[in-house]
């Protein structure tokens, strides 16, 4: 099966079947891919278009969102560009595909390029699942993210987000004025039961809430 491609990304997508379900940006962590998180997306809100890009940055041969100097240092510049690329490849497939503005359900990496496109390219996205996320840059921009519902789920066990971060990440989005729940799971950074089931009622709700 050929790998479509649109402004670079390699990609997957699926229809969905619910009009009232968000569309789902699927962003996988560091070593996965577009098959990745299709499963997930199906699993947390069965009836949502599923859109799922390969990071397009190699690192030891495996595929991430955007370079980073070692681990929890990211390599800002490109932060800034490659959160420009995945804006300008979620406007292309919403036009190619006919949806409109996902929410983004990222892990890890995935988790902090949403991160910094809510900050750098607010219109982008309609919300955000961003689990084991990190603050995706020192000093965040000024972005109005008024009303937009985005999910933090963090590990308290957490050997590579510290808490203290995890807690600055959420404190700016509020400063921005999205409507944030953050919530810290007994785990580390891998993702648990419990954060599945609060990423799929907190999907559920969001659908409600666009049903009504």
């Amino acid at each position: 099966m050929t790998t479509p491609i649109l402004a670079g990304f390699q990609h997957r997508f699926e229809p969905g079947t619910d009009a009232a379900a968000p569309p789902l940006l699927l962003l996988h962590g560091t070593g996965g891919d577009e098959n990745d998180l299709i499963g997930l997306g199906r699993a947390l809100s069965p009836g949502s278009a599923l859109l799922s890009p390969r990071g397009p940055v190699l690192e030891n041969g495996m595929p991430r969102f955007f370079r980073r100097l070692s681990e929890g240092v990211f390599h800002e510049a490109d932060v800034v560009r490659r959160a420009g690329e995945l804006a300008a490849f979620v406007a292309e497939a919403r036009e190619a595909y006919g949806i409109g503005a996902p929410v983004a359900v990222g892990f890890s990496n995935g988790a902090n390029i949403a991160a910094a496109t809510l900050f750098l390219h607010p219109e982008t996205l309609a919300g955000a699942v961003l689990l084991r996320a990190m603050v995706p840059l020192k000093v965040m921009p000024a972005a109005d993210l008024a009303g937009r519902p985005v999910l933090l789920l963090s590990g308290a066990l957490d050997p590579i987000v510290p808490a203290d971060n995890a807690a600055r990440l959420a404190a700016g989005l509020e400063a921005a004025r999205a409507a944030v729940t953050h919530t810290v799971q007994p785990a580390g950074h891998n993702l648990s039961q419990a954060d599945l089931a609060a990423a799929g009622a907190w999907l559920a709700r969001l659908t409600q809430s666009r049903a009504a």
